[in-house]
């Protein structure tokens, strides 16, 4: 059985796998911080409220308590509320983290295709020419010309 184990594990897939969960972990916390730590303050100054997740209504206030300033006071007291700050900032980190996946694979898309253009920029081997007394596009192998039947011995080699 440990075996068969040690075949699962050292399999390509596995290791490939392994080595895309660790890479992918690393991504998302470098993804994260940028969304919170560099998009979501300079947002916020944009529009003048940095913290979206204290922006709440009351649905029902039995006891006819004043609005608490905060929605964790607001809880503390038993307060139903409808959290809509917490669900405009989870939208606003799903949509800046999308956009920043999305940049950063196009970006490395645009680098996979430069690359991709160098090798294709080699010239290929031509592979037809033209026949020297018919003018007809002809194999680059041939020996008689299968339009005007022209030998055409030594002159394409």
């Amino acid at each position: 059985m440990f075996k068969e184990f040690k075949k699962f594990i050292m399999r390509g897939n596995m290791l490939d796998l392994a080595v895309g969960m660790i890479i992918g972990t690393a991504f998302n916390a470098i993804v994260t911080s940028l969304v919170n730590d560099i998009f979501m303050p300079v947002l916020g100054c944009i529009i003048g409220d940095t913290d979206f997740s204290n922006l709440y209504g009351i649905l029902s206030n039995p006891n006819n308590v004043a609005k608490p300033a905060t929605l964790a006071e607001a809880q503390e007291l038993g307060l139903a509320t409808l959290n809509y700050g917490k669900f405009i900032t989870a939208i606003i980190h799903f949509l800046l983290m999308a956009i920043i996946v999305f940049l950063i694979v196009k970006g490395m898309n645009k680098l996979s295709d430069m690359t991709k253009k160098k090798e294709e920029e080699k010239p290929a081997e031509p592979t037809t020419a033209t026949c020297p007394y018919c003018q007809s596009e002809i194999s680059i192998k041939a020996t008689r010309c299968p339009h005007c039947t022209s030998e055409l011995k030594d002159w394409l080699k």
